[in-house]
């Protein structure tokens, strides 16, 4: 693969001419005369100082901060020097309050400077974690080849982690494992697309394409959400249905789903890809995206990614906070989009860690800082549906509904059959209307009357309504709101328990 250099991959994503660089000139460690002629043939050969550069650029008129290595010097390896100019140039990036691009390529730690050099990748990681700290965007932009400590620092710690096509990406770079075990490593693992199938890499893209795939996530990650509220056209009286007529409707494969909502109602989606931790499931779709102008981290369980042989596993958790993580590090609201057919029932699922997963699900969103809403789009099963329910605002479709079963399941714990299933719905108050008057759900978004016959205007109703419920939220004070949201679940049956008391 052509490596060009690391000015030229800058030039083709910056606005032209807009390039200021951050670096002064290195100080040199000591070092013995073999290392000295390295560096001399080194910076002779490639017209730099140093494997790394930093600076300042805009990017489709956007101001950002660039750190990027040049694997022709070195390898882009990361001794002292250049250790010392990328923590420098994160703390700059973070003190002036700019989102950061890392475009590392490198071997890893620079072998003639030895131990000192291995721990720069701490004090690199450090200076990372205070801007993700401070609610700063981070990108990483993978390019071949990146292995070693760099891949395994700050090479993996974006919000966003790109890569170019066909680059090698790993922990451990193939000649040193073939010097170190005499033996060859596997082919097609450590490269980008094979990482991006693993759920590790969010997407694969050339550098021509990066800018706009920067600009899109930077635009969700840095607006600021919308302070008043825009008027809803929602009716107020949605038709009422049966329990049984709405778990039918939500069950038609014609039904509209997550993916059509961020197809037909938002703007600006940046789609993520698995947890960042070698896992990936279908059945959850992650994306930064804006419905008006209010941007947002959407965390959607797929209807069709759900199937019979890949049910919503505990990857697909997984997954989900990762989406919660990154909206409270970017200070993001997040939407969670409910509609499962209920979470995996197997061995894997088992040893996987599925109940853990819905319990910490549960737990991270009673107690993320941001505001949330839920949307109970379509099915709302058992585990799978209530580890993504606890939100400030919990909207419902008409023919949504949540159940610790499907009515086919309650029908055979009580009845040892599943003949009972259409009573069962009616009798256990699932339906969204039975919600809203027990004060699980704030608000019904109509369906008029089925949005499998009319896709495009539900949709589009869902997507107003998420635009005024996410305004109307940023207008709550952070107390308040996270009171109000542990509050509501107190609430919820209460008024049963008053009328058994008074009986």
């Amino acid at each position: 693969m052509t490596r060009p250099s690391v000015h030229e991959q800058i030039a083709t994503l910056v606005d032209d001419g807009s390039w200021t660089s951050w670096d002064t000139t290195p100080i040199d460690v000591d070092t013995d005369a073999d290392y000295a002629a390295d560096l001399a043939r080194a910076r002779a050969a490639t017209g730099l100082d140093e494997a790394v550069v930093t600076g300042t650029a805009t990017l489709r008129g956007r101001p950002i901060a660039l750190v990027a290595c040049d694997f022709r010097f070195l390898g882009g390896s990361i001794g002292i020097a250049a250790g010392e100019r990328l923590t420098e140039g994160i703390r700059r990036a973070t003190t002036e309050r700019l989102p950061l691009l890392a475009m590392p390529t490198s071997g890893g730690t620079r072998m003639q400077e030895g131990a000192v050099a291995f721990l720069q990748m701490v004090r690199i990681t450090a200076a990372i974690v205070d801007h993700k700290a401070a609610h700063l965007p981070y990108l990483v932009y993978l390019r071949h080849p990146t292995t070693g400590g760099v891949f395994a620092s700050w090479g993996s710690l974006g919000h966003i982690t790109l890569a170019e096509p066909g680059a090698l990406v790993g922990f451990l770079g193939p000649r040193v494992f073939e010097a170190l075990y005499g033996t060859p490593f596997p082919s097609d693992v450590q490269t980008a697309e094979n990482l991006h199938a693993h759920g590790i890499i969010d997407a694969v893209v050339p550098v021509q394409r990066l800018g706009g795939m920067v600009d899109r996530a930077l635009t969700v990650m840095t607006q600021p959400p919308a302070k008043t509220a825009p008027s809803t056209s929602e009716p107020a009286h949605p038709v009422t249905m049966s329990a049984w007529q709405s778990v039918c409707a939500s069950r038609r494969e014609d039904r509209p789903g997550v993916r059509e909502l961020l197809g037909r109602a938002a703007t600006d989606v940046v789609e993520l890809n698995g947890t960042g931790q070698g896992e990936i499931d279908t059945g959850l779709v992650l994306a930064l995206a804006r419905f008006g102008d209010t941007p947002c981290v959407l965390l959607g369980q797929d209807r069709h990614g759900q199937t019979a042989d890949t049910p919503l596993g505990p990857g697909a958790l997984r997954q989900a906070r990762r989406g919660m993580r990154l909206a409270a590090e970017l200070r993001l609201p997040l939407v969670t989009v409910i509609d499962t057919a209920g979470a995996a029932l197997s061995q894997a699922a088992e040893e996987g860690g599925i109940a853990g997963e819905i319990a910490r699900c549960i737990a991270d969103l009673v107690a993320l800082p941001v505001p949330t809403i839920s949307v109970l789009l379509g099915q709302g099963t058992g585990g799978g549906a209530l580890a993504l329910v606890p939100a400030d605002r919990i909207l419902a479709a008409q023919n949504g509904w949540l159940s610790p079963l499907p009515p086919e399941g309650a029908s055979a714990i009580l009845h040892l059959d599943t003949a009972h299933a259409e009573t069962m719905a009616d009798k256990q108050g699932i339906r969204a209307l039975d919600l809203y008057e027990n004060g699980a759900v704030d608000r019904i978004i109509a369906e008029l009357p089925d949005a499998a016959d009319e896709p495009e205007a539900f949709i589009r109703r869902v997507g107003a309504t998420l635009q005024y419920e996410l305004a109307d939220l940023s207008t709550v004070d952070e107390r308040s709101r996270m009171t109000a949201r542990v509050r509501r679940f107190d609430l919820i049956g209460q008024s049963r328990r008053i009328l058994a008391q008074a009986g």
